[in-house]
């Protein structure tokens, strides 16, 4: 599933490239990928123009004229393709991404009034567009429950460290996962802040110093803005709107290093598993339980 860093780098995509247009058609091939009443796609879809392109924790926003939001979430394997004088893609990099569409992974096709089009594809189905009010978009009980976006301006290292008082009994690695904490961290932002920050990811929260979470939502910050400028990290799945594979992962510290030497220490990083999800660490950065390697 993509990563916050992922989806926002298909937002700036989708920015440049639908803003602006109106929407002359919508066509569907399954109420699972689009779970929408045709009066509401033909009164507040048809015959409106994208406002604008936002990003919530790692689901896609994409705002109408008409006071209507189209929510989507890429899921595993959904791609945003838009053809029109420009070819561009996002998502799971298939060959969806550069040949004709639609073909048997499309799921949506938005046609605009200037004779472009937006193809949402989708080989495993789970992902989907649902149109709701945009009032209503806060009040969705996902948005509800999603903690504050660790990239705001206005969170706080203070705000981050009150975040995992919630937790303060489980992992560090645990919290961070957790979309009720803080938004769109996945496992290899997890796995870098840790590193940069020098602590193990089996440590309890309620072990650590609040300059040790300080100190771990600078590195936080730091690995997702790195990886946004970089295009996104995940190098398997996701690309960016012009179909580019994101960089960040060349150059990550820890991720996918298991076996090669810390950049930092010169030790060998292993690979063990925390929280159910693979995780690499420094045995010497890192110190704490030490788990068998995988």
């Amino acid at each position: 599933m993509p990563e916050l860093p992922e989806v926002e780098t298909v937002r700036t995509g989708l920015e440049r490239l639908i803003v602006g247009r109106t929407i002359a058609h919508v066509s569907s091939d399954t109420p699972k990928s689009f779970p929408n009443a045709s009066a509401e796609v033909s009164q507040f879809l048809v015959g409106a123009q994208v406002s604008d392109v936002r990003r919530r924790a790692k689901v896609l926003l994409i705002d109408l004229s008409s006071g209507h939001t189209l929510v989507t979430h890429l899921k595993m394997t959904g791609q945003l393709v838009y053809r029109g004088e420009q070819s561009f893609g996002a998502g799971h990099p298939t060959d969806s991404l550069v040949g004709e569409l639609p073909d048997k992974s499309t799921r949506v096709i938005i046609e605009f009034v200037d004779g472009s089009h937006l193809y949402f594809n989708d080989q495993r189905k789970f992902g989907w567009m649902k149109l709701y009010p945009t009032l209503e978009v806060p009040n969705i009980d996902f948005m509800r429950r999603v903690g504050p976006e660790p990239l705001d301006d206005n969170f706080t290292a203070s705000a981050f460290a009150e975040r995992f008082q919630r937790r303060k009994n489980t992992s560090l690695k645990a919290a961070l996962l957790d979309q009720t904490v803080v938004a769109g961290v996945g496992n290899i932002y997890a796995d870098e802040a840790l590193w940069g920050a020098k602590i193990h990811p089996t440590c309890l929260v309620k072990n650590l110093s609040s300059t040790q979470l300080e100190l771990l939502f600078a590195e936080l910050q730091f690995v997702l803005r790195l990886s946004i400028e970089k295009g996104g990290s995940t190098d398997r799945n996701y690309v960016n709107a012009e179909g580019k594979r994101g960089s960040y992962i060349d150059f990550a510290r820890v991720f996918r290093r298991e076996g090669q030497a810390c950049p930092r220490c010169g030790s060998t990083i292993i690979k063990t598993r925390v929280a159910g999800r693979g995780t690499h660490t420094c045995p010497v950065c890192q110190p704490g339980q030490q788990l068998k390697a995988l």
